[in-house]
């Protein structure tokens, strides 16, 4: 279930892998590679994802690659 801090929604690591359809160890490894620029976390240091962040990692995970 999304948070709300400061009128701003939050999603949380597990909500945003199943919303997406992709694995923790995908999230991860995107978030290494840089493809979200900023990570914020909780008091008890969970990350929290906002919607613009929902989004981008779902047009991410819907792209095609051409070879």
């Amino acid at each position: 279930m999304p948070i709300e801090i400061n009128g701003q929604i939050y999603y949380r690591t597990s909500e945003v892998c199943t919303e997406v359809g992709i694995s923790r160890a995908t999230l991860f490894r995107w978030l290494k590679e840089g493809l979200l620029k900023k990570s914020r976390r909780d008091r008890r240091g969970w990350r929290l994802f906002t919607e613009d962040e929902l989004k981008t990692l779902k047009t991410e995970s819907n792209r095609v690659i051409e070879k």
